[in-house]
């Protein structure tokens, strides 16, 4: 059994102050002096590059219906190893799941955890009522553990006394608006901390107006972790190095679920990463090319020194993988939002066109038909969340079949041209995928 203090900063639904509640009490904990490791509840990339830039400790997804739930505890458990304390933020509303189910919800994740639930409510506009919404909310399901409720956006003391004077469970803090508790956003979500940084700066605020010492008892509160089987799911290191793989990391191409480069370090791959924006094309037997935001540096792009290079290497045979934006990248156009056209890395016969409404937003489920380097029958499971639309020639391939999600059209997904594969589908690689991946990258380099 393993124990670590631990709470979740759920949320009433989007838009509540979730993330930046969740992101000030991290950086108050460690502003205590205490070592916080940071998670996020679902599919998301944005929310955790705040998280760890607050607490210099690498945010982790946790996300059961891609991952599993021992894979989701392994991942808890590994990167929480010495921690003070574990903060997870929730995801959309406590209860929202896939398909109106319970499933990959906030309240899902508390339960796998068994972790204490603090409940952040936004009162903006309500005064009496904040007191319905949290019996609603905390006697819907009676497994979770409520450690009590943050309220958001307050006004007056004549508003904090309306909106607190009826709650029955523990009021851990009142946050008046401010705007240091605002982070900027654009299509995809809140901007990347890199990009806005103001969440770094919000200890001071949130020790002067949340309770953090009823917040520290209720996360060394939660019991043991459950027991887990080791062996072949668990991810352990091989000390043998079969592949380089060089995966692009910028601001063009930062989403990235981490658990996957532990995975595939496990797996024998060494990684590198590089700057598509600014770095020559490093010597490697893969390349990958995450999600992100090409659509905002295609000037950069066009002018960068690895393009013509990582042509000559797809050429060569040597595996490119991509993702989401990494499918646009590796196209032959990428036209934006306002109708300016521009040349891509030409590797994949699509074009692709942002539009101003997401195209797509879902979990995925899929297998892979043996038409890259992947090989046949090859299971896997994710996401998609996309601006663009890609059309492919009319002769194009596809690698992956979906039984749940759109892809790039109607279902197929992972366009493959050459040693090339790239798809709208956001993968998780877990232990067995990240294997199969890395032998797939060895067979290419022996053909």
């Amino acid at each position: 059994m393993t124990r670590i203090p631990r709470i979740i900063i759920a949320g009433t639904h989007s838009g509540c102050g979730k993330t930046t509640t969740a992101s000030g009490i991290m950086a108050a904990l460690k502003a205590r002096g205490l070592k916080v490791q940071p998670f996020k509840v679902g599919p998301d990339f944005i929310d955790p590059s705040h998280h760890t830039a607050v607490c210099k400790r690498q945010s982790r997804n946790l996300d059961p219906f891609m991952m599993g739930e021992d894979n989701l505890i392994r991942t808890f458990e590994s990167a929480s190893e010495g921690a003070d304390i574990a903060v997870i933020e929730g995801v959309m509303g406590l209860f929202d799941g896939i398909d109106a189910s319970e499933v990959s919800s906030t309240a899902h994740v508390a339960k796998i955890l068994d972790a204490p639930v603090v409940l952040v409510v936004d009162v903006k506009g309500m005064s009496r009522s904040a007191a319905a919404l949290v019996k609603g909310y905390t006697e819907f399901d009676r497994d979770l553990k409520f450690a009590g409720v943050i309220l958001t956006k307050g006004g007056s003391e004549k508003h904090r006394a309306g909106a607190c004077g009826a709650i029955d469970i523990p009021i851990l803090g009142w946050i008046p608006k401010s705007d240091l508790m605002s982070v900027e956003s654009r299509h995809l979500g809140l901007f990347m901390a890199g990009e806005d940084s103001k969440l770094k700066d919000t200890a001071s605020f949130i020790e002067e107006h949340c309770n953090l010492d009823a917040v520290i008892a209720a996360a060394n509160g939660a019991g043991d972790l459950p027991n887990i089987p080791t062996g072949a799911g668990s991810g352990n290191k091989t000390d043998d190095v079969a592949v380089k793989v060089a995966i692009a990391m910028d601001d063009a191409f930062c989403f990235s679920y981490r658990d996957k480069f532990d995975y595939l370090k496990a797996a024998g791959a060494e990684i590198l990463f590089f700057s598509p924006l600014t770095d020559r094309l490093p010597k490697a037997d893969a390349y990958y090319f995450g999600g992100g935001y090409p659509e905002l540096h295609l000037a950069r792009l066009q002018d960068s020194p690895c393009r013509n290079e990582l042509k000559k290497a797809a050429d060569a045979g040597i595996p490119v993988f991509g993702e989401c934006g990494g499918l646009m990248w590796l196209g032959r156009s990428i036209t934006t939002a306002d109708g300016k056209t521009c040349k891509t890395a030409g590797l994949l016969d699509s074009e692709s066109v942002m539009h101003t409404r997401f195209q797509a937003l879902d979990y995925s489920i899929g297998t892979t038909c043996g038409n890259s380097f992947l090989g046949k029958g090859l299971g896997f499971r994710g996401h998609e969340f996309h601006y663009s639309r890609t059309v492919a020639d009319a002769d194009a391939r596809f690698d992956y079949i979906l039984s749940r999600g759109k892809g790039i059209d109607g279902g197929r997904d992972g366009l493959v041209c050459g040693s090339v594969l790239a798809g709208y589908t956001h993968l998780y690689f877990g232990p067995e995928f990240a294997v199969k991946f890395v032998d797939g990258i060895k067979k290419s380099n022996k053909q």
